[in-house]
């Protein structure tokens, strides 16, 4: 058995070292090889999780490729800071810090950890929550990133609200399928913006009405939204307002899109910039994983008014596979590695 620095004794039986996607370079998904790591050491606030299942989202994209290269501030100049990638986990608790008092080893978790695609990973205590035993490790991978994002976009900064009209751009990813389904549950009405291809899937998400971005224009002046949740589209900010209701919303969710340097993040300074001087709200999003904010989707899950999408399930050797398919704009919903 391997001894854990800090850890409070427990009858896990990890070895040494485990199985983890590794990326020792910036670049496309054949940058990705499965190799051999040695199991995380945990702080005293965190737990060592055994990974059932990860998602893959487009942080991992970013972390992967280095682009834009102002991320690269955060996640390595030259080389990736952590070779291993991933944010979304699923599985069972098998060490615990001495300062860990929400979790005990044997439970089943969902949350947002270091490096999740691997065989173990490490997460914060704070960024956890225990799954319900009704959501299978699999879709529960598939919800911490991109649910919580959807739920701080149409809850926190969108504050839709019973009535109103909500405009969504890129409404079938991981984030935007989570988004139709929050919106809808706050009593919007929902216009979706995805691709003609797409277009039953979300509507059967609960979406009102799906506009074909290739063949239609949503700032065409025809309509005006409340609220605009702009998930990984590179609308102009101009375009979003004229969208927009005279003191509408607009939620520029991530970065996509763009030049190498600043990528789609130039649109949410613009945003931000002229904010105080329009009548409309301009905001932008990049949210972090919370117990709390976990703790927040689970009744909506367990009610069955948001339900984990699940677009395709790779296995952990198949990560670059399923990067592949997350860049091929063909995804609906959320993809997930299952170990």
């Amino acid at each position: 058995m391997r001894r854990f620095p800090g850890r409070r004794a427990t009858t896990t039986t990890t070895t040494g070292t485990m199985r983890a996607v590794v990326q020792d370079v910036f670049g496309g998904p054949d940058v990705l090889h499965l190799g051999e790591v040695p199991v995380p050491d945990i702080a005293e606030d965190e737990v060592l999780v055994q990974v059932r299942a990860a998602g893959v989202d487009r942080g991992v994209w970013h972390t992967m490729t280095g682009l834009p290269y102002l991320g690269r501030l955060a996640f390595g100049l030259r080389r990736p800071r952590n070779p291993v990638p991933g944010m979304d986990l699923a599985g069972v608790v098998v060490a615990v810090g001495a300062q860990v008092t929400r979790f005990a080893v044997g439970d089943d978790v969902l949350g947002g950890g270091r490096s999740t695609f691997a065989d173990y990973a490490a997460a914060s205590e704070q960024s956890l929550a225990h799954k319900p035993a009704g959501l299978s490790f699999t879709q529960a991978a598939a919800v911490p990133v991109s649910a919580v994002t959807a739920l701080k976009a149409v809850q926190d900064l969108g504050r839709v609200a019973e009535g109103q009209q909500v405009l969504i751009l890129g409404a079938s990813g991981g984030v935007g399928s989570y988004a139709v389904q929050l919106a809808k549950a706050a009593g919007a009405h929902v216009t979706a913006v995805c691709s003609g291809a797409k277009r039953d899937y979300v509507l059967a998400l609960g979406a009102d009405r799906a506009v074909d971005y290739e063949s239609g224009d949503f700032a065409d002046g025809r309509e005006a939204y409340d609220v605009v949740l702009d998930i990984g589209g590179n609308p102009s900010v101009a375009r979003l307002r004229r969208s927009l209701t005279r003191r509408g919303t607009a939620v520029i969710v991530g970065g996509e899109g763009g030049g190498r340097f600043t990528g789609g993040l130039h649109r949410q300074f613009t945003a931000l910039a002229l904010s105080p001087f329009v009548p409309q709200r301009l905001t932008t999003l990049l949210a972090l994983v919370r117990a709390d904010s976990l703790e927040r989707l689970l009744p909506l899950i367990d009610a069955g008014a948001i339900v984990p999408s699940i677009d395709r399930t790779f296995a952990l050797g198949e990560a670059a596979q399923a990067l592949d398919r997350l860049a091929s704009g063909k995804v609906r919903g959320k993809i997930v590695l299952t170990l």
